[in-house]
């Protein structure tokens, strides 16, 4: 039991901890401290939704049909090219970029909400690291043992996310100049940019 639990914690945290579109847009919205409780709460439950599908099961059928990968490939990849000369437009400015919430245009709670929706279902990798790479690991610990590592994948994800968005206020005070988010929002562009292209060209 221990045994799978932290097997799924190790492999869930060694998949998802990497510099990708959706931690990104996790990381803005902490140092940001902009609605950081539901970004969070999106990003954590849509990954044990879908760490929970994988290990039931519903690999299989998405593996049985490539199409529903392609489209969704596809749409990450507009989605992501939007979100990425977005962020290289913000950056020319610096009316919109603040470390404490208090000030600049912002981002609404509704918007924020999409966004990390559009981040993490649009992107096909999710599905091949949650639902299949982990559903199919998963299946090599047997029928009780899978359960403990979906749980411990799930632990991997909601740590992470938590540790991600609250505790980048920590370092908000290192970003309190306007200066220093034009070069985020630059990294930030840049990354989804290259994300996109990844997946055109994949």
């Amino acid at each position: 039991m221990l045994d799978s639990l932290f097997a799924g914690l190790v492999t869930g945290l060694s998949l998802i901890v990497a510099i990708g579109a959706q931690n990104a847009f996790v990381l803005r919205q902490g140092l940001a401290r902009e609605h950081v409780g539901p970004v969070v709460a999106i990003c954590t439950l849509s990954d044990v939704v879908l760490i929970t599908a994988g290990v039931a099961g519903i690999g299989t059928i998405v593996e049985r049909a490539p199409w529903a990968i392609d489209l969704i490939r596809w749409l990450g990849v507009a989605f992501l090219t939007w979100y990425g000369v977005s962020s290289l437009l913000r950056a020319r400015g610096s009316e919109s970029l603040h470390a404490n919430g208090n000030g600049g245009a912002g981002t609404s709670r509704r918007g924020a909400a999409l966004r990390a929706l559009a981040l993490t279902w649009l992107n096909p990798h999710v599905y091949l690291d949650t639902v299949l790479l982990l559903g199919s690991i998963a299946n090599h610990e047997g029928s009780v043992g899978r359960w403990w590592f979906a749980v411990g994948a799930c632990a991997g994800s909601t740590l992470w996310f938590c540790g991600l968005g609250f505790g980048a206020r920590r370092a908000s005070g290192l970003l309190s100049r306007p200066r220093a988010w034009q070069v985020l929002d630059v990294l930030i562009g840049v990354t989804m940019l290259a994300i996109a292209v990844s997946l055109a060209i994949g």
